[in-house]
This record gives structure tokens, C-alpha cells and sequence, in this order.
């Protein structure tokens, strides 16, 4: 074999090699996200990961509760890179499912044990808080329920504004399950419902409802009000918390988790992003969420919520099927 042959050749290998090596290193490929978080409060940080990394990101919206049931159906064949959703109950279910891989330790274990699961499948993106929003013109302060199991009382007819079909409500009702069992919360259910309560669609239309005067109370999560506040400081509506440790200041989390079927290297990617001081910061300050990690913002009063909230295992809010069986069983979906 001659020189000039030899060295043809060995050119030829070199250049497969390194064409397979090329085929062998992982392509990004776009990110598939299901979204319980509504587009309104999450697209502007999406849009920035996809600016600063380069990857595509698809995000199918919708609520927390169905698109956990839409995973669980999906099983391995979901096309969902990571489930993001609304409350930890809705992970719960698709953790519960076996359908979310273990995630890296080095990223859970910089989170305190309340924003993380057990067995690492998942982790909060930010915190927060169950409120009572009232008409301070129609509702006095002696007047204030001390308990959100007070809301049956005779004073409070006509007057209560809830959201049954919202995610954070059935977290919630998932949440009175686990305190009281099914039948005492089941009696509460039909209660405020017999005492007249008004179903709005969401947190939002709670706080428009009773800026109407369509009610003078209603149970929400607390930055919703705040960012109503933000765009309009003389919105009639305040918020309050119940009695200390109460049920209804119960705090809960948006979090997030990687599906078992996905492979894509973009799904931690996307995780480690919202877990950065940046975005983090962000969604203080524009979703008015509290953040999981520790930032070093003014008046931020993540402390005293926590102190107001009762204990809860985030975790056990997982039996979906119950909570939503329950809520048909008393008309309410």
C-alpha cells in the first residue's frame, strides 16, 4: 500500500470518528412543559430561559389537576418533559404514580426539606399563602372569622366567595381531608355551600367578585391581591390570615418535576433556572410569590407567614381521586 493510499485512509477514519462522536453527543431538542402555573404568571420567565439558553421550550397550559390526571393516563408515552404544577398535591399524584424520576441531589439538597419531596422527585419553585380577602367597608374587623371553619357561621350568609374548580382549592380541601378526615370535611363543604356561598372561577374573580360587591369575603392565595395592589393601590379589597396555626393559612408550593419517560438534559436545565437567585427574585417581585431559596429582599415577610401556618405534610395531599370525589359527591363540580 503506498504513502499517499495510507494516509487517505487514515483521513477517512479520523472523519468517521469524529462524525460519530458528533452523533453520539446529546442534540438540545425542544423542552415539552405541562403547566398548571397560568401563562399570565409564568410566561415572561419561560421566554427568558429560552432567550438565554437557545432552547425551545413548548409549554401546554392548563389546570394542575387535570394535567396530572392527563400524565397519569399518558403514562410512559407522555410527551411532557417536566410536570410544573400549580400545588404539591397534583405532583403528589403523579410522584404517587411512579411517573417522576429521582432528581440530582446536588439540586434538592439546597433546598430546605419544606420545598422538596422525600424521595427527591420533586421541588418547590416558590411559596404561598392561603388568605382571607374581605371588603374592609363591608366587613368589620370584630367580625373577622378567627378559623376558615367558622365561614359555616349564620353571619356569614350570602357573603363568601370560593373557587371550587380552582387547583389551589382542591389542594386545600386535599389539605382539610388530611386535618379533619373525609367526613368532617365533607360537613364543612355543604355547610358554607348551604350558607349561601358564591363559586367564581378563580382567585382572580374572587377579588373581583367582592370588589363588586357580589360578596365581602372569600378565601384565595395571598399575591393575588398584591398584584392587583401593584397596578392599582385603591382596589377595595384587603386580605387578612386566620388565628394562628388555623387551617386556612395553610402555605403551599408551585414546584416541579422531571417525568421518568424523559431523557431531555434541558429539563434540569429549565429546574435550575427557576431555582436561581434571578428568577427567584423575580417572581418576588413581579408574581409576588415567596421565594425557596434564601434572597436578601426588604420587607419580605415570608417569616411571618410561616409562623401563622399550620404543620403540614405537603406530600400526603396526593389522593387526588378522593378530593375530587368528594367535591362532586357535594355538587360542587
Amino acid at each position: 500500500m503506498n504513502k499517499s493510499v495510507l494516509v487517505s485512509i487514515l483521513v477517512i477514519i479520523v472523519a468517521l470518528g469524529a462524525f460519530f462522536m458528533f452523533q453520539q453527543e446529546p442534540q438540545p431538542r425542544d423542552l415539552v412543559v405541562y403547566s398548571g402555573r397560568s401563562k399570565a404568571l409564568v410566561d415572561a420567565a419561560v421566554e427568558k430561559f429560552k432567550a438565554d439558553t437557545g432552547i425551545n421550550v413548548e409549554v401546554k397550559y392548563g389546570g394542575s389537576t387535570q394535567l396530572a390526571v392527563a400524565i397519569i393516563e399518558e403514562g410512559a408515552q407522555s410527551p411532557a418533559d417536566l410536570f410544573w404544577s400549580q400545588d404539591a398535591g397534583a405532583l403528589g399524584a403523579v410522584n404517587k404514580a411512579g411517573l417522576l424520576k429521582q432528581l440530582p441531589s446536588d439540586l434538592t439538597n439546597s433546598l430546605p426539606e419544606t420545598f422538596r419531596n422525600n424521595n427527591g422527585s420533586w421541588v418547590a419553585t416558590t411559596a404561598r399563602a392561603r388568605v382571607l380577602a374581605y371588603s374592609p367597608e363591608r366587613l368589620a374587623v370584630e367580625d373577622f372569622p378567627a378559623s376558615v371553619t367558622d365561614l359555616t357561621n349564620e353571619k356569614y350568609r350570602n357573603r363568601v366567595a370560593w373557587a371550587p374548580t380552582n387547583a389551589s382549592f382542591q389542594s386545600f380541601v386535599s389539605a382539610l381531608i388530611l386535618e379533619f378526615g373525609v367526613d368532617a370535611t365533607r360537613e364543612w363543604l355543604v355547610g358554607v355551600r348551604d350558607n349561601g356561598a358564591k363559586n367564581f372561577a378563580n382567585n382572580n374573580a374572587i377579588l373581583q367578585g367582592i370588589a363588586a360587591g357580589e360578596a365581602d369575603l372569600g378565601i384565595t392565595n395571598h399575591y393575588y391581591l398584591l398584584r392587583t395592589k401593584a397596578e392599582n393601590p385603591s382596589f377595595p379589597v384587603e386580605q387578612t390570615v386566620f388565628a394562628s396555626g388555623d387551617i386556612g393559612n395553610m402555605v403551599n408550593v408551585a414546584g416541579i418535576g422531571q417525568l421518568s419517560s424523559s431523557d431531555n438534559p434541558a429539563a434540569i436545565q429549565f429546574i435550575e433556572f427557576l431555582l436561581s437567585e434571578e428568577t427567584q427574585l423575580w417572581f418576588t417581585q413581579q408574581v409576588f410569590e415567596y421565594p425557596v431559596i434564601e434572597l436578601d429582599v426588604a420587607n419580605l415577610p415570608t417569616n411571618q407567614i410561616m409562623e401563622t401556618a399550620p404543620v403540614i405534610n405537603l406530600e400526603e395531599l396526593d389522593d387526588l381521586d378522593q378530593t375530587l370525589q368528594l367535591l362532586r359527591e357535594v355538587g360542587l363540580l
